[in-house]
């Protein structure tokens, strides 16, 4: 969904309430995120993308602007990225569902954040957009970063971190689709492209496999759907009161919340390797935004590095 910034310099007030909103926002994320790795494989992920999609449109009045149609939620001018924004946010959902199924939280955040790496590379072959030696540098250190995660040679290398690789590269397709598409779509539009595909994919996915959850199943299926959909709107607020460059660094507070609901919700621990290596992910990720920030490309204030959009 498309993230609008104010083009006038707020107060130093409502910059502070910005902020926090960011920060709530990602917990919000947090929990639903924690959400799927509570239902532990209950559900397949087609299913699960799909009623999290569906519970996506009750924030849909929210999302709307003065002057938007309901209608405007399937129109669009580019149909081919319309349905490249659906099928990204298909991939991206699923992918995220099975990486926090399969892996602790904090593996699976570390490699979601990879996403940064991705944007580079595909906004050099598909935006044409000029990229330095510095962010160059940042690409090789989050892949190096990647590998302290992962150990290959030492660890097996399994599908969910496979799942969390994907997911990182889909939400960076997703980010340069709305970085080509500008100003061009309607906000509605883009954030129906990321339910509408979702909805019709999943649910024609999973319909030979459909699972009905139990009564808490539902409780975390609420709290997977529900409160993405509720981060999403306190993002848009918060991108609404604070410049990008103070709204997206505290994405990387998710890790914490991972850290934590693994220690106590899961009785995960988190090792040397997996905290050296995300230092590394993270830091290369902060690089990046940073340099984007000196930059500011046309894009950035609209549609900055941000892992759910």
């Amino acid at each position: 969904m498309e993230f609008a910034t104010t083009p006038v310099s707020p107060a130093p007030g409502t910059v502070r309430n910005g902020v926090l909103l960011a920060f709530l926002s990602y917990g919000f994320y947090s929990v639903s995120d924690a959400s799927v790795k509570l239902l532990d494989g209950a559900l397949p992920p087609f299913e699960l993308v799909f009623l999290g999609a569906t519970l996506g449109l009750l924030v849909l009045p929210l999302v709307r602007r003065p002057g938007e149609q309901w209608m405007d939620v399937l129109r669009c001018r580019s149909r081919p990225m319309w349905l490249l924004r659906a099928v990204a946010s298909v991939a991206g959902s699923v992918f995220s569902v099975i990486a926090f199924t399969r892996l602790s939280m904090a593996e699976a955040m570390s490699l979601l954040f990879l996403m940064p790496a991705f944007v580079t590379i595909l906004s050099v072959i598909f935006l044409k957009e000029p990229v330095g030696w510095r962010r160059w540098m940042a690409v090789l250190t989050g892949f190096a970063g990647v590998l302290v995660v992962l150990r290959p040679g030492i660890e097996p290398f399994r599908f969910g971190q496979v799942s969390a690789i994907l997911g990182a590269f889909s939400a960076a397709v997703t980010i340069v689709i709305l970085r080509g598409l500008g100003p061009t779509e309607k906000r509605i539009s883009l954030y129906g492209a990321g339910l509408i595909g979702p909805i019709v994919a999943s649910f024609v996915l999973a319909a030979p496999h459909l699972v009905m959850p139990t009564p808490i199943g539902w409780l975390w299926v609420l709290g997977y759907g529900l409160l993405a959909a509720i981060a999403n709107v306190l993002m848009m607020m918060a991108s609404a009161r604070a410049p990008a460059s103070l709204v997206a660094p505290p994405q990387y507070s998710q890790m914490l919340w991972a850290i934590g609901f693994d220690a106590v919700l899961f009785g995960i621990g988190v090792d040397g390797w997996m905290i050296a290596g995300s230092l590394i992910i993270i830091g290369a990720g902060l690089f990046t935004f940073e340099r984007e920030r000196i930059r500011k490309p046309r894009w950035w204030s609209r549609h900055p590095l941000i892992t759910r959009q």
